[in-house]
Order: structure tokens, then C-alpha cells, then sequence
């Protein structure tokens, strides 16, 4: 293990100012995106739109520091006379290229509602592959739901385990692990279920990390905040989300790894800025805090764009700017009243 090299990725990943377009979306959930502006899902509109944010110079150049991609993508060239590779895009702008290798959830044998997530077997191999196309860290999410009975100490347990056994191959082929454990704000369930299932979660991850001998200063956590359920009817002031998900952090993570960057799991993108911002005004942390966002990064330059060549330079700015505010969000410096201007 080149514990320095991992490190340093680490490091860069959540450096100040800084934070990670997650646009590992599957073939599935792009679709889904896709149909909402009537778009059809192929190879090559799939490649146009994440070409079109990867060539965003202000957004890549300024605010991104890595980039998650799908497998697909990371073999995908431009459609431009030069047909530049899509990774190196992402390494022209000064930011790392990464990949998702997870093999997404299936049903847990014997714990009904509850899933593990697939992609160990073979993952050595792949994550030489994957090195070789120019990835330099990876991403695994594991998903935890909250509902009548659920979760389970067994479902916590089991994809901890997964997690961390995801992360120690990583590490001994040279490519930086990002830890996701997600617990999801599907459901009517109160911030306070939330807490508790987001600490019990985390504390057993970081134990199993430790059991697996996974050195944490050469891996990236990326967890849920911790909110209310979407269906939950009381309102939850954006103070309350902050201070309760960094009692949770504080309990159970380790000053040895160096960032965190948050998932938006289905807040709005205000919501999604408001909260990582929250949470950084209420420092000293012992970590970096910062985004890996996918949806709160891309809803409004997907909309903008819309599948037209002549929407590319209107939506590459909707997306400079929510790049911006997160920006500004993970140093502490976000005002509301920058969304009312732009």
C-alpha cells in the first residue's frame, strides 16, 4: 500500500473550496433523469450531457475536485474533431477522475425490506482495469432503509462489512476508497430515527474499517446528513440538521480521516448548500467538511440543457453556479441571498 499516494488523493478530494461531482448515475437512474426532459437514453446523449459538464472550464476549474463516474463514462471520448477522452477532460481542469464500482442493491436473503450491496467478486481485477483507464479513487455505497422494523443489526452489520471490505481492496490496488454509507430519507420517520440509525451505522463501518486494517488517512467518508424523513410532516430548522449531524460525526469519526463530503440523498439543492454551510460556520472541525453531490449538482444545468447543442453554454453556467454556492457552503461562506441574485 502507497499510504502517501492514497493520501494525497485524499487530500485533494476535499481540498478547500472544493468538492465532488458525483456523476456515477446508472444506466437506470440517467433514464429516469433523461425522461424527465424528454430525452432519449443513449450512448451518445448519455456522453453529450456529461460532456457538457465536464467541459464547464469556470465550474471544473474552480470548485470540483474530483469527479465520480460511471463505468461507461470513463471510456467515453468527446464528440468534438479532437475525440479527447472524457477523463482527461477531468485532469485538463486540475481535478481527479474516479469511478463507481459497486454493482448496485439486491434484496438481503432473509431480511425482508432490507438490501446488500453486490461487487466484490472480481472487484482486484477490475480496479486494476480501472487504474489503468486513468481512475484514481472509487466509490461503493452502501444503502440503509428506515421503516417498520428496519434496520436490522444484521443489515447494518453486513453491509458495513461489504463497505469495508470495498475499501481495503482498494487501498492494496492503489486507488482511494470513498466510503458511502447511506441512510436514506425515504419514509415519515423523525430526525431523531434518523441520529440514532446514522450513529449506530457509522460507528459499526468504522469498526469494521479498523478490522479490516483500512488505513482511514487514505479514504474519503461520504455519508447521508442527518434529516428528517421526506414524508415526515414537521419541518426541521437547518441549525437542528447541522448540530445533530455533527454530533453524530463527532461520535464516530475518527480525526484521522481527512474529509467528509456529504451526499444530498434527495434534499433540495438550497437545502443540500444551506446545511454544509451550517455545519461549517459551527467549526473548528478535526475534518475537511465538503459535497460529493449528484443531483443537487445537476438538476438545474439538466434542465437548462435540456439535450440541445444550443443550451450548452447557458446550462455550463446553471452549473458553475450551484458549484459556486457549494463552494461557498463548504468554506462557510454561503448567504441565501446569492441564489436571490443569481
Amino acid at each position: 500500500m502507497d499510504l502517501a499516494n492514497l493520501n494525497a488523493v485524499a487530500e485533494k478530494l476535499v481540498a478547500p473550496g472544493k468538492g465532488l461531482l458525483a456523476a456515477d448515475e446508472s444506466t437506470g437512474t440517467i433514464k429516469k433523469r433523461f425522461d424527465s426532459i424528454g430525452l432519449q437514453s443513449t450512448p451518445e446523449t448519455r456522453r453529450d450531457y456529461r460532456e457538457m459538464l465536464l467541459g464547464a472550464d469556470e465550474a471544473m476549474q474552480n470548485y470540483v475536485s474530483g469527479v465520480i463516474l460511471f463505468e461507461e463514462t470513463l471510456h467515453q471520448h468527446a464528440a468534438d474533431a479532437t475525440a479527447t477522452p472524457l477523463v482527461a477532460l477531468i485532469e485538463r481542469a486540475g481535478a481527479v477522475p474516479g469511478i463507481k464500482v459497486d454493482k448496485g442493491t439486491t434484496p438481503l436473503a432473509g431480511f425482508p425490506g432490507e438490501t446488500i450491496t453486490q461487487g466484490l467478486d472480481g472487484l482486484g481485477e477490475r480496479l486494476d482495469s480501472h487504474r489503468a483507464q486513468g481512475a484514481w479513487f472509487a466509490k461503493w455505497r452502501a444503502v440503509i432503509d428506515i421503516a417498520a422494523g428496519v434496520p436490522t443489526w444484521a443489515a447494518i452489520k453486513a453491509n458495513a462489512h461489504a463497505l469495508a471490505r470495498y475499501a481495503a481492496l482498494c487501498q492494496a490496488h492503489g486507488l482511494a476508497p470513498i466510503v458511502e454509507p447511506e441512510v436514506l430519507m425515504d419514509g415519515d420517520h423523525g430526525i431523531e430515527a434518523c441520529e440514532a440509525v446514522t450513529r449506530l451505522t457509522l460507528k459499526t463501518v468504522f469498526q469494521e474499517l479498523f478490522e479490516q486494517r483500512v488505513a482511514l488517512e487514505g479514504m474519503v467518508l461520504k455519508p447521508n446528513m442527518v434529516v428528517a424523513g421526506a414524508k415526515h410532516g414537521r419541518q426541521v430548522a437547518v441549525e437542528e440538521v447541522a448540530r445533530r449531524t455533527l454530533a453524530v460525526l463527532k461520535d464516530c469519526v475518527p480525526c484521522s480521516v481527512p474529509g467528509i463530503a456529504f451526499l444530498s440523498g434527495g434534499q433540495s439543492a438550497e437545502e443540500a448548500t444551506a446545511h454544509l454551510d451550517a455545519m461549517n460556520r459551527m467549526g473548528p472541525l478535526p475534518w475537511k467538511l465538503t459535497f460529493s453531490y449528484g443531483r443537487a449538482l445537476q438538476h438545474a444545468p439538466l434542465t437548462v440543457w435540456a439535450g440541445r447543442r444550443e443550451n450548452v453554454a447557458a446550462a455550463q453556467r446553471a452549473f458553475a453556479h450551484r458549484a459556486r454556492m457549494n463552494s461557498l457552503a463548504s468554506l462557510g461562506r454561503w448567504e441565501g441571498a446569492l441564489e436571490q441574485a443569481a
